[in-house]
């Protein structure tokens, strides 16, 4: 079926047809042949929503299998597949992982962000997906912000720039578009100004203000009926409802910020996403001054929609509608009125269901913005050539996780790292004689790849395919070097020609990031300490989805490594350390020197400069 048949397919669906393509629902929570009897029009696997084994191979069976339940419904309308894949195809064991975004957003390569995504897209289609939840193009002006890894900049126009060339390289495959079988459908999000909340906007001890909705806390949001969905799914899901939704003091938090600086700041990344292809956007679970964004239809219809052009669907974020009111049928009135398409429910979508066609039966919601919405996910779909029985292609399976894949990250990961300070230290020798490594980092993978890494908030100590710092270091030196781990920083009596010390966040994923307090750990900075006395050379590795506040440890350092959190390619770190490669990479946010040059405009109106600027990497 081609673009101009979709009038008369619309022509041919029930309401409850229209409605179960609005659905999408997370694959623990519906059977292929619940697909099959409600003719849903899309299933996602959220953070650790992974088949048993977790293999490319099992991957495709699963989403296979819910395609065919779709193509089984009465109309046969196909199924959209999506995942977050927000660096590299993250929830698969053996994926290629790639730096967070922040890293690539050091890297100011464009051209290096696009291939980047060609390889995510290729590892997608590999397990038979092609709709993938990236790129994000947030501004964050709060580095405390737990989503601040996975933005580019705090620099509109770099974030614009990469965020088009990610998508680009997800979509466009050698200009022929989302129906090549290669190309992967991008979800630019969430719209808009997610990055431009407030700290103290979000969480169970602040008062956001009345509210179209609901923009108070999330336990007093949501009925008892929707809460009884939610402790259901708490074994799959347990640590996002004891830390995350009741912890966050600025994630889904409340942009209190003029419409001037809006369009200034947080809306370009979009209109120019727009104009090179963008098909699906997702919605933010924050708000602008007292509206939740998915209440919102100034933003999502009159500026999106009719404004910029946008003729593609919306789709929402996870338990988004549950949020705008306590009563279930206003918030998903309210919702799918603001303009939102596709509603990620994702578990309760019998309810969802059944409270749309009472408001469409009731009046509450016009047919006519049924029929839009469904027009707007039909006609992607047809551009996608689904309807014409285009899928993934099966013969990328051989490439998951390939040593060509891998190179482009490990390229990515040499070029992300910004060298703070160097005095004189580096490049190293790879004769270096005696070289202590320390701090657990440097021989976890799971801590170096970060959250949103097989599970929603990563797996420390994970057995995850690729190479560590400690064995990119071991396979760097020459023969006659001694290198010698302690995670603790316990050596002999010997002083070390080199000392290497790797310090981490641990890892995090939106909400459960939210960080009040940037300094370094008491064990991180006495452990810097010791290595300092057990070196001559001491050298600094930074594993962080932001800048950290390390005015006082940084002058123990003979060199300091912005390393971000650089995924699974450890060896492009030593690639710079012993010269290899230069150094290249600028800083995508400005380093405050202390708490008090938090958030953003702090900074800027701080008399003192930052400790090192926006923009600022030194080149050896």
């Amino acid at each position: 079926m081609t673009a101009p048949d979709i009038d008369r397919l619309l022509g041919e669906m029930t309401l409850a047809e229209k409605i179960g393509q609005m659905t999408q629902v997370e694959k623990y929570s519906i059977s292929p042949d619940e697909v099959a009897g409600h003719g849903i029009g899309s299933v996602l696997s959220g953070g650790g929503g992974n088949p048993t084994p977790n293999t490319p191979e099992t991957w495709r069976d699963m989403v296979g299998s819910f395609e065919e339940g779709a193509l089984r419904s009465r109309l046969g309308i196909p199924l959209l597949y999506g995942v977050d894949a927000v660096h590299g195809h993250n929830n698969v064991y053996g994926a290629t992982i790639f730096p967070h975004n922040i890293g690539l957003g050091a890297t100011r390569d464009a051209d290096l962000i696009r291939r980047v995504a060609r390889v995510t897209a290729e590892e997608l289609i590999a397990t038979g997906v092609r709709w993938d939840f990236a790129p994000p193009v947030s501004v964050p002006q709060d580095i405390r912000w737990g989503r601040t890894l996975e933005a580019y900049s705090e620099d509109t126009e770099l974030v614009t720039e990469l965020g088009v060339a990610f998508l680009r390289g997800l979509q466009d495959v050698d200009g022929t578009g989302l129906a090549n079988p290669a190309a992967v459908l991008g979800s630019v999000k969430h719209y808009v100004a997610d990055g431009g909340t407030e700290w103290w906007s979000a969480g169970p001890d602040t008062d956001q203000g009345e509210t179209t909705g609901c923009n108070g806390n999330f336990e007093d949001a949501i009925s008892e009926e929707r809460r009884r969905t939610l402790e259901q799914h708490q074994n799959l899901f347990g640590e996002m409802y004891e830390h995350g939704i009741w912890g966050q003091r600025i994630d889904q938090g409340v942009a209190k910020i003029t419409e001037e600086e809006l369009r200034a700041v947080h809306l370009p990344p979009y209109i120019a996403a727009i104009a090179n292809g963008a098909r699906n956007i997702m919605v933010s679970l924050s708000s602008w001054r007292d509206t939740k964004m998915h209440a919102h239809r100034y933003l999502l219809t009159d500026v999106l929609k009719g404004e910029l052009g946008f003729d593609g669907f919306l789709v929402s974020d996870w338990l988004a509608i549950d949020y705008l009111d306590d009563d279930y049928y206003t918030a998903v009135t309210i919702g799918i009125n603001a303009g939102v398409d596709m509603v990620m429910v994702p578990h309760d979508w019998r309810a969802f269901m059944d409270s749309l066609t009472r408001a469409v039966e009731a009046g509450d919601v016009p047919m006519e913005r049924i029929d839009d919405a469904v027009r707007r996910i039909l006609r992607v779909k047809a551009e996608m050539g689904l309807f014409e029985g285009v899928r993934a292609d099966s013969g990328s399976v051989a490439g998951f996780g390939s040593t060509e894949h891998r190179a482009v990250a490990r390229e990515a990961v040499a070029k992300s790292l910004v060298l703070l300070e160097n005095n004189g230290a580096l490049p190293l020798s790879k004769d270096a004689g005696l070289v202590y490594v320390a701090g657990r980092p440097a021989a976890d993978i799971g801590l170096q790849c970060g959250g949103w890494t097989i599970e929603w908030r990563g797996i420390p100590g994970g057995d995850i395919p690729g190479t560590d710092l400690l064995g990119a270091v071991n396979e760097a030196v020459a023969e006659g070097t001694e290198v010698v781990f302690d995670a603790a920083g316990h050596f002999d009596d010997r002083i070390a020609d080199v000392g290497l010390v790797v310090v981490a966040e641990p890892p995090y994923a939106e909400m459960t990031g939210d960080r009040a307090d940037l300094t370094l750990p008491p064990e991180d900075i006495e452990l810097i300490q010791r290595m300092r006395s057990q070196c001559r050379t001491l050298i600094g590795i930074l594993y962080t989805g932001r800048p950290l506040l390390i005015t006082s440890q940084a002058e123990a350092f003979d060199a300091l490594v912005a390393a971000w959190l650089p995924g699974s390619e450890g060896a492009g770190i030593t690639d710079a350390l012993f010269g290899d490669v230069l150094f290249t990479g600028k800083l995508p946010f400005a380093w405050p020197r202390n708490d008090r040059q938090i958030p953003l405009a702090a900074l800027e109106a701080d008399s003192n400069s930052p400790l090192w600027p926006r923009g600022y990497g030194l080149e050896v």
